[in-house]
């Protein structure tokens, strides 16, 4: 048996409402540079799971959803890219790595970690300015835009910018998501409505048939609406995360709900795909109390919207949701379209647990289909420490 500890180089960050920790793929043990089972050990046990007691203790994880991710970056090996982007999402109590999906909340970190560890060109970063780069993310095939504000030639992470959901203010970082929808392979037949209704009907044994519409923008996500499954649109993480009850009922909608998308071809495969579709519902503007204790007046927001992720009701919203949600109400019909007002719109401001988020999103018809060719919000991102993460030399 190993008896010494093995050192990893890492860098723990804040992206959105989010944590991670992010590694640069040459820094990794060499039998982890690839994927597979010694990758996943590695990053489970960095994050320390899997953990029957649902605290991670012994781990950089934060035992929920938002505090048990994991990002991998290297150099781009697509061409008019910076750096590819692949994104872990760690169960807690299961011996699991979700690689399904993208973080769209670490995606702000992204560029402001590829950029401070040298994997953006230094030509391409500005002594002040902003330096725009270019990321792959891995997991989906997709391309995002990070904006990343530089002074004196370092990544700026202080500011003003406020973000509902983070305590302190930070500096702006914008997103662009490109061609958000259509996610190819892991998308059902890749297109942005997969049954290629803007609305189904989704039978759920036991709970009954709800509308829904079923989206794959951002990340697979199954939209309802809350007074549907007995919800106002107003709760807070613990009316839900509380109730065993409503948990069950949610990830039995989740996994009828990604058969009907074609992500899977039985329910009880979505238990070994946690990350993805995501489950949401829609209410119209109401006003109501955040978490934070700040009141959320109905005027002030388009609809609302709670989330779940990692099956817990999420405390703000998944960035890669919030694509969903934008890109969802830009088109006429949807239940997100209709909860915000059944209008034509080029952006929408939603509510959510810990306050409101606007993201931006034009959708347009081409060929009989809708489509959207990106989608914007912003969000900011901080590293909270550097250096090395331990993790007992018997892992690999």
């Amino acid at each position: 048996m190993t008896t010494q500890q093995i050192k990893v180089p890492a860098t723990y960050m804040r992206g959105g409402t989010s944590k991670g920790v992010f590694f640069r793929l040459q820094d990794l043990p060499q039998a982890c540079q690839q994927p597979g089972e010694a990758r996943d050990k590695l990053l489970l046990r960095v994050i320390g799971s899997p953990d029957p007691y649902g605290k991670q203790i012994d781990g950089m994880g934060g035992a929920t959803s938002s505090t048990s991710k994991t990002v991998i970056l290297s150099k781009s090996s697509q061409a008019d890219h910076d750096v590819d982007y692949l994104f872990g999402q760690v169960s807690i109590d299961k011996a699991f790595v979700d690689w399904s999906g993208n973080c769209g909340n670490l995606s702000s970190a992204v560029g402001s970690f590829a950029v401070a560890s040298g994997l953006v060109d230094s030509a391409r970063v500005p002594h002040n300015g902003v330096c725009v780069v270019r990321i792959w993310q891995a997991n989906i095939g997709k391309t995002i835009i990070a904006h990343v504000p530089i002074t004196d030639g370092l990544v700026q992470e202080t500011g003003d910018f406020e973000l509902d959901g983070v305590t302190f203010p930070a500096a702006e970082v914008v997103l662009e998501f490109l061609d958000p929808a259509d996610e190819g392979e892991d998308g059902a037949a890749g297109s942005m409505f997969p049954t290629g209704n803007l609305v189904d009907d989704l039978e759920v044994p036991g709970i009954g048939t709800l509308k829904a519409t079923l989206i794959n923008a951002g990340i697979p996500t199954i939209f309802v609406n809350a007074d549907s499954i007995g919800y106002t649109g107003c709760e807070l993480q613990d009316h839900i995360n509380s109730d065993a009850e409503a948990l069950k009922k949610f990830e039995t909608i989740r996994a009828h709900g990604a058969v009907k998308m074609g992500l899977i071809k039985h329910i009880d495969e979505a238990a070994k795909r946690q990350h993805t579709p995501k489950v949401a519902f829609v209410a119209p503007p109401q006003t109501y109390t955040s978490s934070s204790g700040k009141v959320v007046q109905a005027e002030g927001v388009d609809l609302l919207v709670r989330a779940m992720s990692m099956g817990k009701l999420h405390h703000a919203m998944m960035g890669t949701a919030a694509v969903a949600i934008g890109t969802a109400a830009a088109v006429p019909g949807t239940l997100v379209n209709l909860a915000a007002g059944g209008i034509e719109r080029e952006a929408v401001r939603f509510g959510h647990p810990s306050g409101t988020l606007r993201v931006g999103a034009q959708a347009v018809m081409e060929n009989g289909q809708w489509a959207v060719k990106k989608a914007i919000m912003s969000r900011s991102a901080r590293v909270l420490m550097e250096g090395w993460v331990r993790v007992p030399g018997d892992t690999l």
